[in-house]
């Protein structure tokens, strides 16, 4: 089956970053190729690692060694295909694209990187290390839900706002945002990939949060699909419900059956959702006189 195209996300990273091969040289510093021109309003110079700090609101949180590994000897081999981007700090240079190049030149011992330097705000750079990222496929779920979050919260951005900076769908955002109301261990299942996206939208379904992780773990355990997990939770709902019919209706006798034996005679207690009635018969007006001095009221 071929392949689908990676989806759109806003201008993207490309029509900002551009081209070019850098080639590394050991140990003299690397140089860039002249492959792409250098988009307007930015500038390509050779960094010192030691003047880039990585960016305080990088989306991804985890960064695999043998990845990073494996991009530095792809680098030392082949060159850099992308050089970083970057945006002038106070102290120095701040990254906005390109982290895992970065640690890559890191291990391979470089001194310096080519860079493209962008002036950015702090939203801008923030949306442009998001874009990134959503742009690789291995961006696990909650991290891209913190990353939609901390674009709402650091800038007071609606969630129609990062929509349209990111060029999704307002309903993906909120989607993606809802998986953060998920406890910390199903949380950790899904940056470890071990519930999908779906997995975790069908297990918000279940309001206790015991009763969720006990579903989570039957999911993985048994290794069941995203439909298998939402008819998990249909079942548990049914199963909650059924319980909620039989305890109201266990409820509903014993005060039924306490208030028989205080009026010591006949009562019906019927209950409809969270309304209801109970009525007493009576027989005559002595009767009415004693069931209304049982209440404490007399004629």
């Amino acid at each position: 089956m071929a392949t689908p195209p990676k989806k759109s996300l806003g201008r993207g990273l490309g029509s900002l970053i551009g081209g070019g091969v850098v080639k590394p040289t050991t140990p003299a510093p690397v140089t860039v190729a002249a492959a792409a021109p250098v988009a307007p309003g930015l500038q390509l110079q050779e960094l010192l690692l030691t003047s880039i700090v990585p960016n305080p609101r990088q989306p991804r949180r985890d960064f695999d060694d043998a990845q990073v590994k494996e991009l530095a000897d792809s680098i030392r081999s082949e060159g850099l295909l992308q050089p970083i981007v970057v945006r002038k700090v106070k102290d120095g240079y701040e990254l906005i694209a390109g982290e895992r190049r970065f640690r890559a030149f890191k291990l391979i011992g470089q001194k310096t990187i080519t860079a493209r330097i962008l002036e950015a705000s702090d939203a801008s750079s923030a949306v442009l290390a998001l874009i990134e990222n959503l742009q690789r496929a291995d961006l696990n779920a909650i991290d891209e839900a913190l990353g939609f979050a901390s674009l709402m919260r650091d800038f007071s951005l609606t969630q129609e706002a990062v929509a349209d900076r990111l060029g999704k769908p307002r309903a993906s955002i909120a989607n993606s945002v809802r998986l953060l109301a998920l406890d910390n261990e199903l949380q950790a299942y899904v940056r470890k990939g071990q519930l999908s996206a779906g997995h975790a939208k069908a297990l918000l379904g279940i309001e206790n949060v015991a009763h969720r992780v006990q579903v989570a773990r039957l999911v993985i355990e048994k290794g069941l699909s995203v439909r298998a997990t939402e008819a998990e939770v249909k079942k548990l709902a049914s199963t909650k419900k059924a319980d909620r019919k039989q305890t109201v209706q266990t409820v509903v006798a014993d005060v039924q059956k306490r208030l028989a034996s205080h009026f010591a005679s006949p009562v019906s207690v019927v209950r409809k959702g969270t309304k209801g009635s109970i009525s007493i018969p009576f027989s005559s007006d002595d009767e009415l006189a004693r069931l209304l001095e049982k209440i404490g009221i007399k004629l």
